[in-house]
């Protein structure tokens, strides 16, 4: 199906961009979102690869299956979105070491790291259960959107709007730790 529709794309039809959106478009911002852990990026991003597809699709030689070029193109996305050096992907990549268990720091560092680890459980405990459960299943099991919506029986939508959410109380009862971060010179 994917060549077929790569053909009739490379030839211009509007009705193969719009069935290859359909068809990639949930999975492609899903990867995005499990590796940003941010909606609004995610959805960036996402549609970035497709504008690109688009306007890249007379020029684009693939030999392996469109999926996989695709979820290429967001490993690549999501590697230039961190690179841009903005200060809240500094802040996040500050987190990401801070969290990082294997951080070689000293004592002091190693009992903050675990005050901190301590402070991110609270606040995620604070959350409601379903969206505690929701988010568990994300971020901890690692499992898609797909996979949760099926096991808890509820739509894909409802699911993106509780890790959504999730993430937003999160940010906002612990951004006073990247503060710390950035104060100890741990970046």
């Amino acid at each position: 199906m994917s060549k077929i529709l790569l053909s009739s794309l490379q030839c211009g039809s509007h009705q193969a961009m719009e069935e290859i959106y359909r068809v990639y478009w949930e999975d492609i911002f899903d990867t995005a979102l499990k590796k940003t852990g941010d909606e609004a990026i995610a959805q960036d991003i996402t549609q970035e690869i497709f504008i690109s597809l688009w306007e890249n699709r007379k020029t684009i030689n693939l030999s392996g299956n469109l999926g996989a070029y695709l979820h290429g193109a967001v490993k690549y996305k999501v590697i230039n979105h961190f690179r841009s050096g903005s200060l809240k992907e500094q802040h996040h990549a500050a987190l990401t070491v801070l969290m990082d268990e294997k951080h070689d720091a000293a004592a002091d560092d190693k009992l903050l790291l675990k005050e901190l680890h301590s402070e991110v459980d609270s606040a995620i405990s604070l959350l409601p259960e379903k969206m505690q459960l929701v988010f568990s299943m994300s971020r901890k099991q690692e499992k898609s959107i797909k996979e949760i919506a099926a096991e808890l029986d509820v739509s894909v939508q409802t699911v993106k709007n509780q890790i959504s959410a999730a993430l937003k109380l999160l940010k906002k009862s612990l951004s006073y730790i990247l503060l710390i971060a950035l104060l100890m010179g741990l970046t």
